[in-house]
């Protein structure tokens, strides 16, 4: 009976009720929207991370905050024993996905065929190029970037590898590379008196790695400088296959990616191969924690100079982004929620002043004043109800036509526009948590008005004109 008393007192003012509901409406439809905005930036930006990066990286005790600039000072020891070690262990057999290795370089890269004579230093990554096909095709999200199938570095024993479209268009390939959206640089006279633009001594490198002059037709070539362990100077020569584009600028303009063993053979010449890192890529982020324990347990067993980071620690700038959109989406969330209280709060005041007769005549038929507080409760949570209810349908039908509107956009961290898409807001905590928050919002609006009809005197209600 209180239920059918409550629809029926919301409809009798059908107009007020409608736009009332309507805002609670507005609200939910904005919070599940951009709720599928944030929840698609973050799957992107992790998808991403981990495709590329992996989720748990093991180092040499101190790289991460010195290794950057010498990493052939903090290689990895019998780097083999341990990654056999790790895929043995039970527990984070069943977790890994991927297990592979890395070596890491600085040095300069050059170009001085063709007439050509343009050098720039450069951030290198020696890999493993089938373990870096598998890598690109985890997309626990759906959000990821597709990689096509890339066999640039499947081939270890090759010197070739892929540099960046920032290092191709300062080392004057791209015309080469036919790289779109690359322009070759301006040809400007040098100064009279200016010194001559290459090192003699990298020149002389260069010159004694090329031998005969390349084919025209041949794919381009580079010279890679670098300081070996010992601090003597070594350089490779490294066919170009291609432009690999990297999402942030400043990595893109230093990148170069090349088989694992060369940059072993840069770095290390003669000597004891090492890696800089050795990378898990896990099935699911959800057993990230449980991975990482176990596997700092393993090294601390083996009492090893090792350190483990997961992919958060490594890409500081994600962090930054969740953090940044999770704000937002609180200041959205109390925004839309105090738009609702006042609006409910204004509704069931319209209410009880209307109905004051009617409060009168039921509180002297015997009806107890928490009675009226519950009808009056009762009716703020079906219209808070029904607007939310009605905002999860008007939501899902907006996330359905922007994601086929073909809309695009360059996401944070991306040097390319992708497509405009929203993830669907399915998971409990957003969904369930927008409806019930908007619902409980709607109800304690109602708590002054109801207090006030209930604590009105009988005498004075049913005397309202």
């Amino acid at each position: 009976m209180m239920v059918r008393l409550a629809v029926r007192n919301i409809f009798r003012n059908r107009r007020r009720s409608l736009m009332t509901a309507a805002l609670v409406a507005m609200g939910s439809l904005a919070l599940l929207v951009f709720g599928g905005f944030v929840t698609n930036i973050f799957a992107g930006l992790e998808t991403g991370i981990v495709q590329n990066g992996g989720h748990l990286t093991v180092y040499r005790s101190g790289y991460f905050l010195f290794g950057p600039g010498n990493p052939a000072a903090y290689g990895i020891d019998d780097h083999e024993t341990l990654m056999h070690e790790i895929e043995a262990d039970p527990v984070l057999h069943g977790m890994t996905r991927v297990i592979t290795t890395s070596q890491s370089l600085v040095g300069i890269a050059g170009n001085f065929s063709g007439g050509t004579s343009a050098s720039k230093t450069f951030f290198g990554v020696g890999l493993i190029g089938a373990d870096r096909e598998r890598m690109h095709t985890w997309n626990d999200y759906g959000a990821g970037r597709v990689y096509p199938p890339d066999d640039r570095l499947l081939d270890p024993t090759a010197a070739r590898g892929v540099i960046g479209r920032g290092v191709a268009r300062m080392l004057g390939l791209c015309a080469q590379l036919h790289v779109p959206n690359c322009p070759a640089p301006e040809a400007r006279p040098a100064p009279e008196g200016a010194a001559a633009p290459l090192d003699p001594g990298l020149a002389e490198l260069a010159l004694g790695e090329q031998g005969p002059a390349p084919d025209a037709n041949a794919a381009p070539r580079i010279d890679l400088l670098s300081a070996t362990a010992n601090g003597a100077p070594n350089i490779v020569g490294l066919e170009v296959a291609g432009v690999d584009i990297q999402s942030v600028k400043e990595i893109d303009d230093n990148y170069i990616a090349m088989p694992l063993a060369l940059a072993q053979q840069l770095v290390y010449g003669r000597g004891t191969h090492k890696v800089t890192a050795i990378t898990l890529q896990l099935t699911h982020t959800a057993d990230l924690p449980a991975a990482r324990a176990r596997l700092t347990a393993l090294i601390a067993e083996k009492q090893l100079p090792l350190e483990v980071r997961d992919f958060k620690e490594m890409n500081p700038f994600f962090t930054q982004v969740v953090g940044m959109f999770s704000v937002i989406f609180l200041f959205l969330t109390i925004i839309m929620g105090v738009i609702v209280l006042f609006a409910v709060v204004n509704t069931m005041t319209m209410n009880v002043m209307e109905r004051t007769n009617e409060i009168g005549t039921v509180r002297a038929m015997g009806v107890r004043r928490s009675g009226i507080r519950r009808l009056f409760l009762l009716e703020g949570a079906l219209l808070g109800g029904m607007g939310a209810t009605f905002g999860v349908v008007l939501a899902f039908l907006a996330i359905w036509a922007i994601n086929h509107g073909g809309f695009v956009w360059t996401p944070p961290g991306n040097t390319d526009p992708v497509p405009f898409l929203l993830a669907w807001p399915t998971r409990p905590g957003l969904l369930f948590g927008s409806w019930f928050g908007l619902v409980l919002v709607a109800t304690l609006a109602t708590v002054p008005p109801s207090n006030r009809a209930a604590k009105s005197r009988i005498v004075d209600a049913l005397r309202h004109v």
